[in-house]
């Protein structure tokens, strides 16, 4: 929930008696006495620990398995989660009431002090979360914590009593509320943890907090969840049980579909948009939302390490070609971190985006000849199994060998060792995409900012980082937008990576799938909130 200025003085929201928690199911339409949804969920998800999940398909998981202080509906509004009221108290301080009917699936009430572990554990060094280094710093001391200069004690986290919990961040933050929708500032179970270690995740151990339970989890096959009865909504849950099927080929995805035999997909193949379009209008269902499709550069690579490959790499990138002809479902061309549409900050360019393909070439060449980057030299293209991607990586190897004589070999891996690979540095270029897992532009500058967990590239320029720390300081929301903005700028004259495309959510729905929204800009559908139309 977004406040109308930085610092609110005593303010109280208290959003349970005001927002609809449940699947909202229209007048007159009528439920199938069989609530069960089979979905395409795109990889095997690297985790079910929500402190240690990275991947989009792992959130889609932990996001129905987990729930946090607050959640968010199909249509993205934010609504009370555990917490059903929160107010904040001083710039940097939150007071959040948790609810005292709120559940583990053993029965065991939810605590602020299972809050308190949770978030501790986030950013525990000895964890090493991807996130703990991307939503840590928001926490006071939370950065020092991550980086092994304090104690877990010093997080600014603190339960008043059962069920008060204390958020102090590092500057007012003032999406705060709806940064701990994200599973990974949840709450975890202690006890449990600590009596099974890594194996808490299991079928049969796992305990969690959210509106469906651990049933099954067949590794590459498929992980089942059921509804939880202890969930303090339970009784406005619909579907009963969700099978998430890890699909990373995209036409058999759509095969699967067709078949009767998945009722969502999770993508669809690349080129097969406009044909969709007209054999499948009532189920094809796209968006535009806030996520970057980029390439990460390895900006320690010998190679890359000079700013003139970089920036050749860059220029020669059809973008337009690559959106119109290739993904070809309606992904908008785009220069820099920031996405349209994100609040914080306004989307940045080059100037060379405007010049015609022949003077970019012409210019590119340039450029690595000064670098002393003879035609011929290889570059490698990392990316993870997916016809998708592959087309695409397809498409950049062309470019970079039409236009600048580089010659691109191919290097593909399932998602969570590419995921694992990415983030050592064993790459010279990555296939990358980031949606956001909150509204404000803070979330996509992760991906440029200093020894930050999901910046894969390795860059790190110390003017944008003062300009970024400014701008979360400052209390004049349109000041914190042109620091932010200039920040990006600043990064992106870098080169530390290559943005491509804004991303559109393109898949195939069911028709008799109720809940399903066109207005959800993060791509964060809880099945809480969907049901099963008779049919």
């Amino acid at each position: 929930m977004k406040t109308p200025h930085l610092i609110a003085s005593t303010l109280t929201l208290i959003l349970g008696a005001l927002s609809v928690h449940a699947a909202q199911i229209p007048a007159g339409v009528k439920l199938a006495s069989k609530q069960e949804l089979i979905r395409s969920n795109g990889s095997e998800p690297e985790s079910l620990d929500p402190m240690v999940v990275e991947g989009v398909p792992a959130n889609i998981i932990t996001h129905d398995l987990f729930e946090g202080l607050t959640a968010t509906d199909n249509e993205g509004k934010l609504l009370p989660g555990v917490a059903q009221s929160w107010q904040q108290t001083a710039p940097s301080t939150w007071v959040f009431k948790l609810r005292q009917n709120a559940k583990w699936s053993n029965g065991q009430p939810v605590t602020a002090e299972d809050f308190v572990y949770g978030m501790r554990r986030l950013v525990d060094p000895k964890l090493a979360a991807p996130y703990g280094g991307t939503f840590g710093p928001f926490l006071l001391n939370g950065a020092d914590i991550v980086a092994g200069k304090k104690p877990l004690t010093a997080l600014g986290v603190k339960a008043i009593d059962k069920f008060t919990l204390e958020v102090k961040t590092a500057f007012p933050v003032t999406f705060l509320p709806e940064l701990v929708s994200n599973a990974q500032l949840g709450p975890a179970p202690k006890a449990i943890i600590d009596k099974y270690g890594k194996d808490w995740t299991k079928p049969g151990k796992m305990v969690s907090n959210g509106p469906y339970q651990l049933k099954d989890w067949q590794v590459n096959s498929k992980v089942v969840i059921e509804k939880n009865p202890q969930y303090w909504d339970a009784r406005n849950v619909q579907l009963t049980r969700v099978s998430f099927l890890p699909i990373e080929d995209q036409n058999a995805d759509q095969k699967l579909f067709q078949s009767g035999q998945t009722e969502m997909t999770y993508e669809i193949p690349p080129g097969s948009f406009a044909k969709l379009k007209n054999t499948l209008p009532q189920e094809l269902k796209t968006s535009t939302i806030l996520g970057l499709r980029y390439y990460s550069l390895n900006n320690r690579d010998r190679l890359l390490k000079d700013i003139r490959v970089r920036k050749a790499l860059s220029m020669v990138i059809d973008r337009d070609i690559l959106a119109q002809k290739i993904t070809a479902d309606g992904q908008l061309p785009i220069y820099g971190v920031i996405v349209r549409g994100v609040n914080g900050a306004s989307p940045t360019s080059y100037d060379w985006a405007a010049w015609p393909m022949a003077k970019r070439v012409e210019e590119a060449k340039k450029l690595l000849v000064q670098a002393g980057v003879k035609p011929g030299t290889a570059i490698r293209l990392s990316y993870n199994t997916s016809d998708y991607h592959k087309k695409m990586a397809i498409f950049m190897a062309a470019e970079w060998k039409n236009k600048l004589g580089l010659s691109t070999s191919m290097d593909n891996s399932e998602f969570k060792v590419f995921l694992k690979k990415r983030h050592d540095g064993d790459f010279q270029i990555a296939r990358n995409g980031w949606l956001a897992d909150y509204n404000d532009a803070t979330t996509f500058l992760a991906l440029v900012q200093c020894g930050n967990t999901q910046n894969d590239n390795f860059n790190c320029n110390k003017n944008a980082e003062e300009l970024i720390k400014q701008g979360n300081n400052s209390n004049d929301l349109a000041k914190r937008r042109q620091l932010l903005t200039q920040a990006a700028k600043l990064v992106m004259d870098d080169y530390p990576l290559i943005p491509v495309l804004q991303y559109t959510l393109p898949r195939l729905v069911k028709s008799y799938v109720g809940g399903y929204s066109l207005k959800n800009p993060v791509d964060r559908y809880r099945s809480k909130h969907l049901y099963i139309i008779q049919h």
